[in-house]
């Protein structure tokens, strides 16, 4: 809910105020104002990191026979740690890993995370709990607004300014999503305004609701826990947790602009290899 305020403020600190209007991102005067505020009072993104570290990579062999995906170079570090400074860039130090497949490879590179200024906490499958399954591993430390995402992907993103609409739509999850030319092989969100409706799996071109498609990052509150499935170990969040959210109307999604790549076969690893320009 929110309550109309008047304020007086000195010309010059309003100069200051209007020269952060772009009309895309902060649309007027009101919106400058809240955004400033959620910065200064601290309260303007995730404080907790869940990265989901734990498949096989199989579509990267024979690379990944030897390396866990996550610790795949790219451009001389591990892809996975393009995200832990994505994180670290919005003050997110606290991380949980979820790790599987030659996960003691993970473990031995970052230890507690010290060494790379994070707190790192491990979430070990004993077998694969698909994209879902991690969040009930993890559900102990869920007690506030967390950020999730997948450790195979490349993302430039304003994590503040996607905090701010997740809250501005009181959302449960909110999914960045990212534009594509051709997402006859992705799922492709059909939204209705920013709210998502359901996603469409590799439309043909001509048919596709829109170019926009799950990056795989998300925002989620807690409450996102209420909707996996209670007697079902391993869970796809796509399949099993999305669908619901969406006919609850609480599935957001929050178009960005920034570089996406997505590493899952030696195709697109070449292709992030060349074009990757970094946070």
């Amino acid at each position: 809910m929110k309550e109309r305020v008047t304020l007086t403020l000195e010309t010059e600190l309003l100069e200051q105020v209007d020269k952060r209007i772009d009309g895309i991102k902060v649309k007027n005067r009101s919106h400058a104002v809240e955004l400033m505020l959620y910065k200064a009072l601290g309260k303007n993104k995730p404080i907790l990191g869940l990265i989901l570290a734990g498949g096989k990579g199989t579509r990267l062999k024979p690379i990944t026979h030897e390396i866990p995906k996550p610790l795949v170079p790219l451009q001389g570090k591990p892809i996975i740690e393009y995200t832990m400074e994505l994180f670290k860039k919005f003050g997110i130090k606290d991380v949980l890993l979820s790790i599987g497949y030659k996960g003691d490879k993970i473990k031995d590179y970052y230890g507690n995370g010290k060494r790379h200024d994070l707190n790192i906490i491990y979430l070990e499958e004993d077998k694969p709990l698909g994209t879902g399954g991690p969040l009930k591993l993890a559900k102990q430390y869920l007690t506030d607004t967390f950020v999730m995402c997948n450790a195979d992907e490349l993302k430039s993103i304003d994590l503040e300014e996607m905090y701010y609409f997740h809250k501005k739509n009181n959302a449960v999850v909110t999914i960045a999503l990212t534009t594509v030319k051709d997402p006859s092989a992705y799922g492709v969100a059909r939204l209705e305004g920013s709210k998502i409706l359901e996603f469409i799996e590799k439309p043909k071109k001509e048919d596709a609701p829109s170019n926009l498609i799950n990056s795989g990052l998300y925002i989620m509150e807690p409450e996102v826990l209420k909707y996996l499935p209670e007697n079902q170990e391993t869970v796809s969040i796509e399949k099993d947790v999305f669908p619901r959210l969406a006919q609850a109307g609480k599935l957001y999604g929050y178009p960005f602009s920034g570089q996406w790549f997505d590493t899952g076969t030696l195709e697109r690893y070449e292709k992030a290899i060349a074009e990757w320009k970094g946070l």
